[in-house]
């Protein structure tokens, strides 16, 4: 996979199909390998040319311990759309990665030409900052949960009630988590980055056509903060998909990505 310098860091990233640009922006911990399980697929197949990539802080991009800002990782954005001359393009965020690309949609609408937010919010409220501030506390202490303890907890965390009460699937779910139980520094710096401030006021300036998705069981950004970012940015369309919890993308894949790629058809 190429390596491209942005934003004074290395960013890698990975492309895929032909057609017009969509690149995908994945949330907290997550890798540009997460999309290749069913996004990839489906929008290469929908005749879009595909570009994943590593967020600053998960290998082999550059990890940044030291810290960075939901700003920086706008930059990182706008720096790979156009060093590789994709905009204006379609930008398809989760989690975190709404987060990075409502704020590119607002700061530079040159480089956006749809918007997709997936499991979203626009500020933190007090159980989400309690669990961020819960995660950096338990970062910072040291303390190595073990594996499998974690990737139970992940899964309460991530999953919806159908997923957890399915006892073969929920087991590769388990095996997944073990795998990547345990967070690197660069994630450390990416928690951060979860204690939105209040930006609804400001999505209002938001002039790009925007989709918001939102997974009816997601206990991290729940449907009612997504539909708040739905309805400060103008003209946004929002989509509620039951039986599903934060992972939704990955739970319900075919129902997610046709969200998208209707979306995707309004501009065509």
């Amino acid at each position: 996979m190429p390596v491209i310098a942005v934003n004074g860091i290395r960013l890698h990233y990975k492309e895929a199909g032909s057609g017009e640009p969509v690149v995908l922006v994945q949330g907290t911990g997550g890798g540009h390998t997460t999309w290749e399980l069913h996004q990839v697929p489906d929008l290469t197949a929908a005749g879009y040319r595909v570009i994943t990539f590593d967020n600053r802080g998960i290998p082999p991009s550059s990890e940044c311990a030291d810290g960075f800002t939901l700003a920086d990782l706008v930059g990182d954005v706008a720096g790979l759309i156009t060093r590789l001359g994709l905009g204006p393009c379609r930008v398809v965020g989760t989690s975190m990665g709404a987060f990075v690309t409502q704020e590119l949609a607002l700061a530079r609408p040159d480089l956006v030409k749809q918007a997709v937010l997936m499991a979203t919010r626009g500020r933190t409220d007090a159980l989400r900052r309690a669990m961020t501030l819960a995660e950096i506390e338990l970062y910072d202490s040291g303390v190595r949960l073990p594996a499998r303890y974690a990737a139970a907890m992940r899964a309460l965390k991530s999953l919806s009630p159908r997923t957890l009460n399915d006892d073969s699937g929920l087991t590769d779910w388990l095996d997944l988590f073990e795998l990547s139980a345990h967070p690197g520094p660069g994630q450390r710096a990416q928690y951060e980055i979860s204690k939105l401030d209040d930006r609804l006021a400001a999505y209002r300036g938001i002039r790009v056509p925007c989709h918001v998705i939102a997974f009816a069981d997601d206990l991290v950004t729940p449907p009612q903060l997504g539909r708040e970012v739905a309805d400060a940015v103008p003209d946004a369309t929002f989509e509620l998909v039951a039986g599903c919890g934060h992972y939704g993308y990955l739970e319900d894949p075919a129902t997610v990505n046709k969200s998208i790629v209707d979306f995707f058809a309004r501009a065509a």
